[in-house]
């Protein structure tokens, strides 16, 4: 069974120009937002129409997805974020610091807003992003043992301001 063909949802999963109630009238054309998550490449993420319905533009959408994720982790990794005493009070340093934290929780965002579009190969896409960038840059796994970069038993959460 093909589900990008699905029938859509019941009309207050629709949204039409952005009133549930289909705004103006005329030929408008319907958008569906799912609200739970479905398999299938007709989809948008992050921008209107984009990757579209097109199957090679599915795929580049995923690999953006994982690569914003991946860089997400190896910009947490960044030694200019952790820094030493010295190297901290620079204010140079310090400016570079705040810079890279913003850009990386930016993009924790967009990955956010990515896994948003309820799109199941969008998810799995950033869960392998971090999952591999993580693994790769994060853990022991592939550390030097004479390394002295410290290692996180879990990373602390950029989105949650817990």
């Amino acid at each position: 069974m093909d589900h990008d063909d699905v029938p859509p949802p019941p009309s207050s999963s629709i949204m039409n120009n952005g009133s549930i109630n289909g705004g103006g009238g005329g030929n408008q054309e319907m958008m569906m937002m799912h609200m739970t998550f479905y398999w299938g490449k007709n989809t948008e993420v992050l921008l209107s129409g984009w990757p579209g319905t097109s199957s090679g533009m599915y795929a580049v959408c995923l690999i953006f997805v994982f690569f914003l994720a991946f860089l997400t982790e190896w910009l947490g990794h960044f030694s200019f974020l952790r820094g030493t005493t010295e190297d901290s009070a620079n204010a140079a340093s310090g400016l570079v610091q705040t810079v890279v934290y913003t850009l990386r929780t930016g993009i924790a965002y967009l990955v956010m807003l990515a896994v948003m579009s309820f799109n199941a190969g969008v998810f799995i896409a950033a869960l392998a992003g971090y999952g591999i960038g993580f693994m790769l840059l994060g853990s022991r796994t592939f550390r030097n043992p004479s390394g002295n970069r410290e290692t996180y038993e879990i990373p602390p959460s950029v989105i949650c301001a817990c």
